[in-house]
């Protein structure tokens, strides 16, 4: 049997080195050592604020206490995401976290929507969303477990403060062992054989020694690129945009449960709703706008007055050929970037934390092993990679220098394939593995224009007068339930209330 391994370190804390740490401390045997190297002085990037619904595997795994979690990080509920303008100036769209319809009636539900519209049903797909409804009206409501409950499609995810979300994991990962080291990486060692790291030392001249290093110092890959040359695959052909503003700005109405996304000129804006302020950016291309032009656009379009002066950012979109290399193992901006325009940031933080965990080395760190994630997380960041990409070549905004450029540029074969199949039958073409399921394809697909020119031959089987009533009557018990949810704000006072109540009855 192969030795185990005992010492981990991760260099850098943020977003990413605090959820390594807090999944790390509660996964791995209390005999591992787990080091984090982490400088007060470097400041975290931050923009990943809005998470995805598989946040719930990462809260699950390391047993979150979500009532202290929103209390901390002045968290808001997200039922999705609403896009404004990326096919006209007004028109507007909504992702949905949940699912269309309800299951049952033998066929796929979008498959009988698209039948009932070719024999003139004119209800939008919106209609048949709990979970946009809810959003549209600032409510929110948790999915009941019973699968034929209309509540049972309701999704969400989380809005966090991300600095305040570091610090909660930075609590619980020392509070079960996590040694953090004040300081910034002066050198690195490596084995003479075969080239592995064996320890970083500080600029103070803390030597941290380990047999397995994970590379969270973003966007400088400081051991993935800088030690282990793991090359970059770049994909600015496709996502041009390659700089971001962020800034926040004074809440001052209610906070509305969904995250926004603008498209403008020469990119997008996010809008993110907290307890206490509104996250906003601007990402942008630089060839088609000025940094100036940037500020300009972003500090006219805040809901309030800003609390900060925008904080530039610089990134290229792609990833890295190869993210686990010797005994390093790169998680978070370190491995690549992906626009946060889906919120898929802290989702790959938590795909590559999954990921090794399950194939979680022994102190000979197995090569096999590095390949097998290497495979498995480049087919993550590439199914988002397309997903992202259908929403810049799907834009209706003609007569802008970039979108004009994304609407005709040549897309993966991948991509194509997909909105091909869409276009011709309505069939959404999925793998088991891919991150985003049917009803955001649906969502995105029909939300940008795209319409499907056929059905499913199976979807013949329906009665075409039965299937019309029974989308009628579905539209209008969404529409009935929608109002009878709890406000949003409402939801999260009672959920924060718990962790305050649990405060004073320990004090």
């Amino acid at each position: 049997m192969a030795e185990r391994l005992n010492k981990v370190v991760i260099l850098g804390g943020g977003t990413a080195g605090w959820m390594t740490a807090a999944a790390l401390s509660k996964a791995l045997p209390a005999t591992v050592s787990i080091q984090l190297l982490e400088s007060d002085e470097i400041g975290i990037v931050g923009v990943g604020e809005a998470t995805i619904p598989t946040i719930h595997w990462f809260n699950d795994l390391i047993e979150l206490d979500e009532a202290a979690f929103a209390r901390s990080t002045k968290a808001s509920f997200k039922l999705g995401i609403e896009f404004v303008g990326w096919t006209g100036p007004e028109d507007r769209y909504f992702h949905p976290f949940g699912q269309y319809a309800v299951p049952g009636g033998g066929q796929p539900f979008h498959q009988r929507w698209l039948k009932a519209r070719r024999g003139g049903l004119d209800r939008p797909l919106e209609a048949f969303s709990l979970t946009t409804q809810v959003a549209h009206q600032n409510r929110f409501a948790r999915p009941t477990g019973d699968p034929r409950s209309i509540l049972s499609t309701l999704g969400f995810a989380w809005h966090f403060d991300a600095a305040l979300y570091s610090r909660h994991l930075r609590t619980l990962s020392e509070a079960r062992g996590v040694r953090r080291i004040e300081g910034k990486l002066a050198t690195v060692e490596r084995a003479p054989d075969d080239g592995r790291v064996t320890a970083l030392t500080t600029q103070r001249g803390d030597r941290l020694a380990g047999e397995l290093f994970i590379d969270c110092s973003g966007f400088r890959a400081l051991l993935i690129e800088g030690e282990m040359a793991a090359g970059f695959e770049d994909w600015s052909h496709w996502l041009p945009c390659d700089r971001a503003l962020a800034v926040p700005c004074e809440r001052l109405a209610e906070t509305t449960p969904y995250t926004r996304a603008t498209a403008r000129e020469a990119g997008w804006q996010w809008r993110i709703p907290l307890q206490h302020r509104i996250g906003n950016g601007y990402v942008y291309s630089s060839a088609h706008i000025e940094d100036g032009a940037a500020i300009d656009t972003l500090m006219a379009n805040l809901d309030g007055a800003p609390l900060a002066d925008p904080r530039p950012l610089r990134f290229k979109a792609g990833r890295r050929r190869s993210t686990w290399v010797g005994n390093v193992v790169a998680i978070g901006l370190s491995s690549g970037f992906l626009e946060p325009l889906e919120s898929t940031s802290i989702h790959l933080i938590q795909s590559g934390i999954a990921k090794l965990l399950s194939l979680f080395p022994d102190a000979d760190v197995d090569p096999a092993l590095a390949r097998r994630f290497n495979r498995l997380f480049a087919a993550d960041m590439d199914n988002v990679k397309d997903f992202l990409i259908l929403h810049y070549h799907a834009n209706g905004r003609v007569g802008e220098a970039l979108w004009d450029h994304c609407r005709t540029m040549a897309i993966p074969d991948t991509l194509a394939e997909r909105i091909g199949h869409y276009r011709a039958s309505g069939r959404l073409m999925l793998d088991p593995e891919d991150l985003f399921r049917e009803a955001s394809w649906l969502a995105v697909l029909d939300g940008q224009g795209i319409r499907a020119e056929g059905y499913s031959p199976l979807a013949d089987t329906l009665d075409a007068a039965a299937d019309r009533q029974a989308l009628d009557q579905l539209a209008g018990l969404i529409a009935r339930a929608a109002p009878t949810l709890p406000g949003h704000d409402a939801a999260i006072q009672t959920l924060i209330g718990e962790a305050a109540g649990r405060v004073a009855a320990t004090a």
